[in-house]
């Protein structure tokens, strides 16, 4: 029987793609106060400037490619069941071959209704537009959890982190909450691998690996390893 592999990964991958983020200059993001195009607030106050905001973000993330390390997440797939959960809007896992991701944050190449929140979209292209309409008549909005907003993947999160037999962090902080809470449901006999090149501050557990480097590097590595011992 195949063993499962939950991934958490977040901003740092992404950024090995070129894909900067929030926590890249202080809070802001490309520029911009994050409370001013990221929250339910800033979307009331100034529809427009949010649009163009998620436009220009998904432009970039249709122009990165996946690196070194989304790839072999994806080819970890052919030994054992993975499920990816990740802190990141953009596709590039899936990009890169990865079968079962789960989005905390939401997908910048999906929009929903602002009137029904299960009403959800494919968005051709990189650009959603004023006037752009759901079903039911109400404005689209890009399809991400906005600062101040629940994040409803975190269950289904919680239950695949419970189920894991090896977990694997990658290209994230562990500061960013409720994903870094995750940490919390491994059981300790699982083993567990940091990748990071700024090791995050983690208190001592068993069958912990840490691994101060790049995702695009560090996935690779325990790929290998991962493949020889377990598979």
């Amino acid at each position: 029987m195949q063993k499962k592999i939950v991934v958490l990964t977040g901003a740092g991958i992404s950024a090995e793609s070129g894909l900067k983020t929030f926590r890249d200059s202080g809070g802001l993001w490309e520029g911009h106060d994050v409370t001013k195009v990221a929250t339910p607030e800033a979307w009331a106050k100034d529809r427009a400037l949010v649009l163009e905001f998620y436009n220009q973000r998904r432009k970039q993330a249709l122009e990165a490619k996946p690196n070194p390390g989304h790839i072999a997440l994806a080819e970890l797939e052919e030994f054992f069941e993975v499920v990816i959960i990740t802190q990141n809007i953009d596709a590039l896992h899936e990009r890169a071959g990865s079968s079962n991701v789960l989005h905390l944050h939401g997908e910048i190449s999906k929009v929903r209704s602002t009137l029904d929140p299960d009403l959800v979209y494919d968005l051709e292209g990189w650009e959603l537009k004023e006037g752009d309409k759901c079903a039911k008549g109400s404005q689209l909005r890009p399809h991400i959890v906005w600062f101040g907003e629940a994040v409803p993947m975190m269950e289904p999160a919680i239950q695949e982190a419970l189920s894991a037999d090896i977990f694997i962090v990658a290209g994230t902080s562990l500061v960013v909450y409720p994903a870094a809470g995750l940490l919390d449901f491994i059981k300790p006999e699982v083993p567990k691998f940091i990748i990071d090149p700024k090791m995050p501050s983690v208190p001592q557990r068993d069958n912990l690996y840490l691994y101060e480097e790049p995702a695009s590097s560090g996935l690779p590595k325990v790929k290998a390893q991962l493949i020889e011992k377990y598979s």
